[in-house]
């Protein structure tokens, strides 16, 4: 078992692989991004908010400063929520008979990675690679006021398991609400969050779940608790550990238990939490991207309260 970050530099750079959220998104380039994507601007002076290409580029300006001598790929875009419209020219035209040079459109929310395959390791015989990645999503910004308005923006780094593109995210790694006024603040807590993040200790404790079981009894505890934390009352769900996934993405991680190629149940019924942290951060590729880094984030807190209570003996809520 391999847990020693590699540093070779002999890999190409080609474009890499878009499969890291799969609902609801549309594969695009930075080349269409900034050549066909309208910004959206402030409703009071016009001026515009800072562009998805703009938070791409600059994105990767850090990483060329920060892994200078690292291979870094180029990056895998997701959009979704088009807002589509036509130009003024157009207004009263037919559908059918719009050209492609009369429509615009941008998208409300977009989410990228860089991976940067020469900082490896491997876990469970899986190889994994560093990845650095932000999104952005119009709809959390109020664009009725003017320039110089807080701008909301999600960044963050961690590692990609590359037999099933699922991220490995946690708090260290991810600022899920970094609200800047220009594209130099956005680019400083790129930097700030870089500077923070320890990737040998974040690949230590992910070796760690391997050594952590839960049996198909405790699993079936587990996610039926977890159906009911939703409705509990507020005065007893605010002492519980919070859980933002979904009953579907639930019923996800219960098929995959079964039936996932990679990480099902071992022939005793048991799986690791390696494998179940795994089947969380699968499910989680059917959240819009809005809501991808908060559930990220939050399986990696999960897993290791559960990893905790297996350790130490100690109550939790889902373990019963």
């Amino acid at each position: 078992m391999n847990n020693q970050i590699d540093y070779s530099t002999e890999i190409e750079i080609v474009s890499s692989s878009s499969t890291f959220i799969e609902a609801n998104t549309l594969e695009v380039s930075l080349q269409e991004i900034e050549s066909t994507h309208i910004i959206p601007s402030y409703t009071k002076d016009y001026e515009p908010l800072i562009s998805v290409g703009d938070f791409i580029n600059r994105t990767q300006d850090v990483l060329h400063h920060f892994l200078e001598g690292e291979t870094i790929l180029s990056p895998a875009i997701r959009v979704s929520h088009p807002i589509k419209g036509r130009i003024p020219e157009a207004r009263f035209k037919p559908t059918s008979e719009l050209r492609d040079d009369e429509k615009t459109v941008y998208y409300e929310r977009a989410m990228f990675l860089f991976e940067i395959p020469s900082i490896t390791s491997t876990i469970n015989g899986q190889p994994m690679c560093l990845i650095v990645g932000g999104v952005k999503a119009y709809n959390e910004d109020k664009i009725n006021g003017k320039k110089g308005s807080l701008e909301n923006f999600k960044i963050f780094v961690g590692f990609q398991v590359k037999v099933c593109s699922n991220l490995c995210i946690w708090t260290d790694g991810a600022v899920v609400h970094a609200k800047v006024r220009s594209i130099g603040e956005l680019m400083d807590e790129t930097m700030k969050m870089l500077n923070g993040f320890q990737p040998k200790n974040q690949i230590q404790e992910l070796e760690s779940l391997v050594n952590y079981s839960l049996s198909d009894r405790e699993l079936a505890q587990i996610l039926g608790r977890a159906r009911l934390y939703n409705y509990l009352p507020l005065n007893e769900r605010i002492r519980v550990p919070e859980l933002l996934f979904t009953d579907t993405q639930l019923s996800t991680v219960a098929r995959d238990y079964y039936q996932d190629e990679s990480f099902h149940r071992g022939s005793n019924g048991e799986i690791t939490l390696w494998r179940f942290y795994n089947l969380l951060t699968g499910s989680n590729k059917s959240s819009y991207i809005d809501q991808y880094i908060p559930r990220a984030v939050n399986a990696s807190q999960f897993v290791f309260q559960i990893k905790s209570a297996l350790d130490t003996g100690s109550t939790n809520w889902y373990l019963g």
